[in-house]
């Protein structure tokens, strides 16, 4: 019978844990972690996750600041602000949220951060550092679903993985990850360009899936007993609802969950993981800064 990965249980878990540790600082006369982010523009997405980032954060007793700029910020502008949280020492921490305005360049920015603020774990010396094996911070949602697969205790060492997708964000570092000892996963990437990918799907012990195309695994792109990870979330209209709409993700649940040991529901999966991640590491941002 099919187990959920519950990633909304294990991060209300992992958030009792952060705050535990934040109460006993506070408590010794210490500062609180501080995390900020910038958002730029009124994207409806990216506001709504600002939001929950900004709850989560005082949900575990960390400061939080947001900085809201408008759309027609110039890319001078916002370089100017980042420059700003990088000198800010009272800020352990902060994210610039993508995605920005197309007249600004997101590498630009994104570069411009110092990898000791980096909690997003998006520069080039955090991947750098990631893929040598080094002290880093790991992109937040792969660091999700690294600690689903360790806390529930899924055998990765020498098992197959499967990751579709090749995004920076998510498929390229959750392979690399992976594949390094204390995982020590056989990993294989796909991508649009991959072909017979049902053959090769077939051959996964895990599949994670962050393709960002709604249900786009189907149960003939399974083995039964594989552990299947589900990054996607999407949006569709569904008038049955009283918000109008459902949450689905990468794969078509309603036939692949049978064949599965192991799989990560939507929404409830890997999406809680995202945000504790990067409470995870604007905690250790702050034991880096303060020196404990």
């Amino acid at each position: 019978m099919v187990q959920l990965l519950d990633g909304k249980a294990m991060a209300l878990q992992i958030k009792d844990e952060i705050a535990n540790e934040v109460r006993a600082l506070t408590q010794q006369g210490h500062r609180a972690p501080h995390l900020a982010a910038v958002i730029v523009g009124e994207d409806g997405a990216s506001m709504t996750y600002v939001a929950n980032k900004e709850k989560s954060s005082h949900e575990v007793g960390f400061t939080s600041s947001v900085y809201r700029m408008s759309e027609k910020t110039t890319e001078a502008q916002l370089l100017e602000t980042i420059e700003f949280l990088n000198n800010d020492p009272d800020i352990d921490g902060f994210i610039v949220q993508l995605p920005l305005p197309k007249h600004i360049n997101e590498q630009k920015v994104i570069n411009a951060i110092s990898p000791e603020k980096d909690v997003d774990g998006f520069t080039p010396v955090n991947i750098g550092r990631m893929v040598l094996g080094e002290e880093c911070f790991v992109p937040a949602t792969p660091m999700g679903i690294c600690t689903l697969l360790k806390r529930y205790g899924i055998e990765t060492a020498g098992k197959h993985c499967v990751v579709i997708g090749r995004s920076n964000i998510v498929g390229t570092p959750a392979a690399n990850l992976l594949s390094r000892k204390g995982f020590d996963c056989t990993v294989t990437m796909c991508h649009s360009k991959t072909q017979n990918l049902p053959e090769i799907t077939r051959q996964a012990d895990i599949l994670v899936v962050a393709i960002g195309k709604p249900e786009f695994v189907t149960a003939d792109m399974v083995k039964e007993g594989a552990v299947v990870v589900d990054v996607g979330i999407h949006r569709v209209a569904d008038a049955s609802k009283k918000n109008g709409y459902r949450v689905i993700g990468d794969v078509r649940h309603s036939e692949v969950d049978a064949k599965c040991s192991w799989v990560t529901p939507v929404p409830g999966g890997v999406g809680p993981l995202t945000i504790v991640s990067l409470l995870q590491n604007t905690l250790a941002a702050y034991h880096r800064h303060e020196g404990r």
